[in-house]
């Protein structure tokens, strides 16, 4: 990604913005800051135009000293910093290593930036690493309790982690997530700190375009799709947000905190099912649900904040793709 793609991006929020939601969706839309590319803008540039928009919240994929340090005294941002994959497996082995961690790129910070979340690996469950979460995770929150810190410590896992997810009441999850999630659920389920989970429409669109129309897909229209039981969908992202939280609830988590860390829709890559216009769509579609504040139909009442991240223009996988990232709150 360069600057001038960066830009064209952020150009389309403020358009969506201009559609007269700019005041009350900006409150409550922030931005996945993507570092990979080429040619990028100063971080402090960055910072600078989020605020002019009205962006409140900001999530880093690692403790990245420019953008931190580009965040200083912008404690009007809330910030979502990530541990890096790579790093999981000492700190899972010692709770000094994990000491040694936070006062490297975290306790610099504390004065003057508004660190909110740290999210500790990135759609590691289920996998070989998957173990090594928990943890870090408990060490970190032993921490941040002990210095009575208002940072809440979660982990970002993906829709790979069900097994069955059609339809959304049928929802559970594979065995190895079972073994390795579960856990890691009933942990923030005791310390009422909600999952980080990534939900892309595009992925299942893009496996079967026949038996699952564009709309649907997309969120264009309110017309019920998939009846199940007493629930109506209208659009998939509100079935698959659904059906992680009966995944959930199988396994005895109930009325655990849900954030949508990352969604959205690639603009190019893959010929007809990916372009411009879609992709506007659909995250039109989201800044709309974020002014009205839509729930899903097993959570009608639960509100919806926005989080955008460009990475690139253009994809052919699920790391390579522009995002926005949604948060469901209960």
């Amino acid at each position: 990604m360069n600057y001038s793609v960066f830009l064209f991006f952020l150009s389309c929020i403020v358009l969506i913005f201009n559609y007269g939601l700019v005041t009350t969706a900006a409150s409550n839309v922030g931005l996945n800051y993507g570092l990979l590319g080429d040619n990028l803008p100063p971080p402090s540039n960055v910072i600078t135009l989020y605020k002019s928009i009205g962006i409140t919240k900001v999530r880093i994929f690692d403790p990245n000293t420019e953008v931190l340090n580009a965040l200083r005294g912008h404690r009007d941002i809330k910030v979502t910093v990530g541990v890096r994959d790579q790093d999981l497996a000492p700190l899972a082995a010692s709770e000094d290593a994990v000491k040694a961690w936070f006062a490297t790129n975290i306790e610099p910070y504390l004065a003057d930036v508004n660190i909110a979340f740290i999210t500790v690996g990135n759609e590691v469950i289920p996998g070989p690493i998957g173990p090594q979460v928990l943890p870090v995770m408990t060490s970190l929150t032993n921490l941040v309790k002990s210095r009575n810190l208002p940072i809440s410590i979660s982990t970002v896992v993906s829709m790979a982690n069900l097994g069955q997810s059609y339809p959304p009441s049928a929802g559970m999850f594979t065995s190895q997530a079972r073994e390795q999630l579960t856990p890691v659920l009933k942990f923030l389920s005791q310390t009422s700190t909600p999952i980080l989970v990534n939900i892309y429409p595009y992925f299942p669109y893009a496996t079967d375009p026949v038996n699952i129309h564009l709309d649907y897909a997309i969120a264009k229209n309110e017309t019920v799709v998939v009846h199940d039981g007493p629930l109506g969908y209208s659009n998939m992202f509100d079935a698959m947000f659904d059906a992680f939280l009966w995944a959930m609830e199988k396994e005895g988590v109930k009325d655990l905190p849900m954030v949508v860390s990352e969604t959205g829709w690639p603009s190019a890559g893959n010929g007809d099912m990916t372009t411009p216009n879609i992709a506007a769509a659909y995250n039109g579609n989201f800044m709309k649900r974020v002014y009205i504040g839509k729930g899903t139909p097993k959570r009608p009442n639960s509100g919806v904040d926005g989080f955008y991240l460009q990475r690139s223009m253009r994809t052919r996988s699920s790391r390579d793709r522009t995002e926005l990232w949604i948060v469901q709150s209960c």
